[in-house]
Order: C-alpha cells, then sequence, then structure tokens
C-alpha cells in the first residue's frame, strides 16, 4: 500500500515549467474546487469527521483547510508581483485545523470560499506575463520562491488533498 500521507506522491519540482505546462498546472488550480466538493459530496457528518490516515486530519479539517491554504497562496502571488521579493509570513496549519471556526463551519462555507477564490487566482494566473513567473516572495525557511515554482506547488496541493479524501472513500467504500 502506498503511503496514505501522500497518495499521489511527494511534491517535486524539476524545472521551470513550459507555457504549456503552465496551463496545465492553472487548469488544475481552475479544477480544485469542482472535486474538493466533489470528493466531499454525501458525506455524512460521521463520515466528516474521520481522519483520512490514523493520526491524519478528518475530512473535514482538510476541506476547511485547502480554502486556508490556498487563500495565503494567492496573497503570495499579489505580493510577489505588488513588491520586490517580499517576505511572506508562514502560518501554523495543523493549529489553524483546530481552531473553533474549523469545527463549528459547515464544510460548504469552506467549499464556496475556495470556489470565488480559486475564480479570482486564476483569472490572476492567466494574466501573467512570462516575466511575471520568474518573480519571488522570501519564505523564511524556504528561501526565494519563484512563482512558477509555486504554481506547481498548489496544482500539486490541491491533487493532494482531494487524493487523501478520495482514497478514503475508496478504502471505507463510501
Amino acid at each position: 500500500m502506498s503511503d496514505p500521507r501522500y497518495p499521489i506522491g511527494k511534491f517535486t519540482y524539476k524545472d521551470s515549467p513550459t507555457p504549456d505546462e503552465r496551463v496545465q498546472l492553472i487548469r488544475q488550480i481552475e479544477q480544485a474546487p469542482a472535486k474538493l466538493r466533489a470528493a466531499v459530496s454525501g458525506l455524512s457528518p460521521q463520515q466528516l469527521d474521520t481522519p483520512y490516515r490514523p493520526e491524519g486530519w478528518t475530512v473535514r479539517q482538510v476541506a476547511h483547510h485547502v480554502p486556508d491554504s490556498h487563500l495565503n497562496a494567492y496573497v503570495r502571488f499579489k505580493l510577489a508581483l505588488t513588491e520586490d521579493e517580499p517576505m511572506i509570513k508562514p502560518y501554523a496549519e495543523d493549529r489553524w485545523a483546530k481552531l473553533a471556526d474549523t469545527e463549528a463551519t459547515p464544510v460548504e462555507v469552506s467549499l464556496a470560499l475556495l470556489d470565488s477564490l480559486h475564480d479570482r487566482w486564476v483569472r490572476l494566473l492567466r494574466s501573467l506575463q512570462p516575466d511575471d513567473w520568474k518573480r519571488t516572495f522570501r519564505h523564511p525557511e524556504l528561501g526565494a520562491v519563484s512563482l512558477e515554482k509555486n504554481l506547481a506547488l498548489y496544482a500539486w496541493h490541491g491533487r493532494h488533498h482531494v487524493a487523501h479524501i478520495t482514497s478514503l472513500r475508496e478504502r471505507n467504500g463510501w
């Protein structure tokens, strides 16, 4: 059995994507909200509160995490496009996943947020010129991160978390 933490494999980044590869990565970001919505569709409250792996987040936490994370990514893109290598602030995603809004907010609220966020984000991504993709932000632990690498990371990120849920559904026959 594959590692349930990485159902589609760990993120890897080789080189700058070609223009055609960038189009595919943007398409993956565009499709992420619908794929997450489909992954959680029809799940009961008990199923939403099931961890996708032992000691992992629940489906509910994953569904709320994706827009939290992608919101941060969207802001990082905008900062990098409007400032010279801005220093970004990481966030404690494990702690965010345990805040009261994650438990108390219906998953639909985060799905709607993701729909709207990705609409804006994809419009921004499709407007970028070739030189824009080389712009960077500075991560305190990772150093300079280019927008093209961040694009690849978040295309992977959406697929990664959808696969957490779909793999759980397959294993449990949901």
